[in-house]
């Protein structure tokens, strides 16, 4: 008799067959401490997707001086931010779950989070899946823009957990969705109610997060998908081409990054005369950090100190209706 007749459905072969819907957001300290802020950054700025900087040199700068500085520093930032439940970038991820999950009931569909960075993590996330009898992962990045250092380590994360899985699931990794027609649709509708609320500004910013103009040049396409976002947008929002401009953000160091910058932007539209501007963050999904300081307060007193006087940051498209129907539409067919 063959020595495997003894194995039962019970040890796992036969038990499989969900579908495991990951959505992928960035991350977020635990806590709005130096000590955690510490922990985060040294995950986050120790990914060669992040910092394309020889290895050995910048974990010298790494370790030598920016973790010795910065972490408190963004601590007092976060603590301004911080909610009652933690991070809006953490909640706000575990609202876009609860109502996925609940758009995709259905017994054979797991629904999760995870961050990139930080908890809880790529690896915990998808074992827990795994335990949960998922054989089919369909991977959901919350950036609309593919880029290198945002999508493209979203997928290393996951391709490093399932290196180490005996029986590999099968994947599906969407990578953007910049210029899905849904996605562009929800940007226009809060941008819209904006307008309806406060009328229309003199002119719309569209700042995305900064990246170095290097990775352009070796074939990143996130700042072309970022134009393209754009160019749909103000289509709909039947904008001329004095009424926008697109800006990024958040640059880092001394390296050369795309621009125009958003900082430098909104103080020279103030000393131009424009008086009143709206902006929003389409490469955000969900509020976080970068949002809510940089844009809303620090942005804010950049263009009211130049002269401007009316400024307000349109909120990320977060766990609004559509913006959870876009997703639902996106991960469907491959259910």
């Amino acid at each position: 008799m063959s020595k495997f007749v003894g194995i039962t459905k019970e040890q796992g072969h036969q038990q499989r067959g969900k579908v495991g819907v990951l959505l992928m957001n960035l991350g977020t300290p635990d806590a709005p401490t130096a000590a955690s802020v510490r922990t985060y950054l040294a995950e986050f700025l120790s990914d060669p997707r992040v910092v394309e900087i020889p290895k050995l040199l910048w974990m010298l700068i790494l370790h030598g001086i920016i973790l010795r500085v910065r972490p408190a520093k963004s601590a007092a930032l976060y603590k301004e931010i911080w909610q009652q439940d933690g991070s809006p970038l953490m909640s706000i991820t575990q609202a876009q779950t609860d109502k996925l999950r609940n758009r995709l009931a259905n017994d054979n569909v797991v629904v999760d989070f995870c961050m990139r960075y930080g908890n809880p993590s790529v690896d915990t996330v998808l074992n827990k899946m795994h335990q949960q009898g998922v054989d089919k992962i369909v991977a959901l990045p919350l950036y609309p823009q593919y880029a290198a250092p945002t999508t493209g380590s979203a997928f290393d994360a996951l391709s490093k957990t399932l290196t180490k899985w005996r029986f590999l699931p099968s994947v599906h990794f969407i990578n953007t969705y910049h210029d899905n027609s849904e996605y562009i649709d929800a940007l226009v509708s809060s941008i819209k109610a904006d307008f309806d609320k406060h009328g229309k500004p003199q002119k719309l910013v569209l700042s995305y997060h900064g990246m170095p103009e290097r990775n352009l040049h070796l074939g990143d396409p996130y700042y072309c998908y970022c134009k393209i976002t754009t160019r749909l947008v103000v289509e709909k929002l039947g904008l001329t081409d004095d009424e926008y401009i697109t800006t990024f953000q958040s640059r880092f160091g001394k390296a050369k990054w795309l621009g125009p910058y958003t900082d430098a932007t909104l103080e020279a539209l103030a000393k131009d005369g424009v008086k009143d501007v709206a902006i929003v963050c389409p490469a955000f999904s969900s509020d976080c950090l970068e949002t809510l300081e940089e844009i809303e307060s620090e942005n804010r007193e950049v263009f009211e100190q130049a002269g401007g006087e009316k400024y307000r940051y349109i909120a990320a498209l977060n766990d609004r209706d559509d913006h959870i129907e876009m997703m639902v539409n996106l991960v469907k067919p491959h259910i």
